[in-house]
């Protein structure tokens, strides 16, 4: 009678061992006897000790640093450039059997990309086209996981950095670039200037009289400040009507 008892208490302990717990976020592979046997889904699962064995395998959405790299631009510039990548997932079996470590493969893969799509590009294409860089990366790297079961979801550029005496080429150029922009746009006013101008004459030439008017208007204007010293210009209507009253 002892016996049977302790019979029951080690098949239950048994039974008890046996139990596994695979959360909703996860999924369980299961060996037997060394080989893969199936995919375990989430819930309460038994796997008889000595002759089976599991690991989980976490299928949520990943966000990953990847380590600040260094990288020559395809124009000899020297940069260093970080960025996060999210993946998941999508096949729990294969991140197990296919990858040792699938978190420290996708890490290594990320980082000898960025460096490779980096020296294919011009440093005013990285600075400039920053998302489709992060897109072309992506791409490659989601090819390179699929045979581990891995989807990469999408890479992000966080930062470029650059060399003090390039920030300092960058900053002159930028300043060249703002005074050239002023010159135009100075230019360009200069000419709106004169072309009014030459209406505005035209204008008073077909008017009699009309000079006269904007000489008067002009004085007034002036005349309100005690300080300016006015000359006096007699329009040359004026005079030609005095020349010809003498004649």
């Amino acid at each position: 009678m002892e016996f049977g008892f302790i019979i029951l208490i080690v098949i239950g302990v048994i039974i008890l061992a046996s139990i596994k717990q695979i959360n909703q976020y996860e999924r369980g592979i299961k060996f037997t006897l060394g080989k893969f046997s199936k995919i375990m889904e989430p819930g309460w699962r038994l796997v008889v000790p000595v002759f089976q064995s599991f690991k989980k395998v976490d299928i949520r959405t990943k966000a990953v640093d990847v380590p600040e790299q260094e990288a020559i631009t395809k124009d000899n510039v020297s940069v260093r450039i970080n960025a996060v990548i999210y993946y998941k997932v999508f096949d729990a079996s294969k991140s197990v059997l296919e990858v040792e470590n699938f978190f420290y493969a996708v890490s290594q893969l990320a980082q000898t990309t960025m460096r490779n799509v980096v020296g294919s590009v011009s440093l005013d294409e990285l600075l400039s086209e920053r998302d489709k860089l992060s897109t072309e990366i992506c791409n490659i790297i989601d090819k390179a996981t699929d045979p581990w079961g891995i989807k990469v979801e999408n890479v992000e550029l966080k930062d470029v950095s650059l060399p003090e005496e390039m920030k300092r080429v960058i900053a002159k150029v930028a300043e060249a670039e703002r005074e050239k922009q002023a010159v135009i746009t100075k230019s360009v006013g200069e000419v709106e200037a004169s072309k009014n101008l030459a209406k505005a004459a035209e204008t008073m030439a077909k008017s009699d009289g009309a000079l006269h008017l904007r000489t008067l208007s002009t004085i007034n204007d002036i005349s309100s400040d005690q300080s300016n010293t006015i000359v006096f210009a007699l329009p040359i209507e004026v005079l030609r009507a005095l020349e010809n009253k003498k004649k």
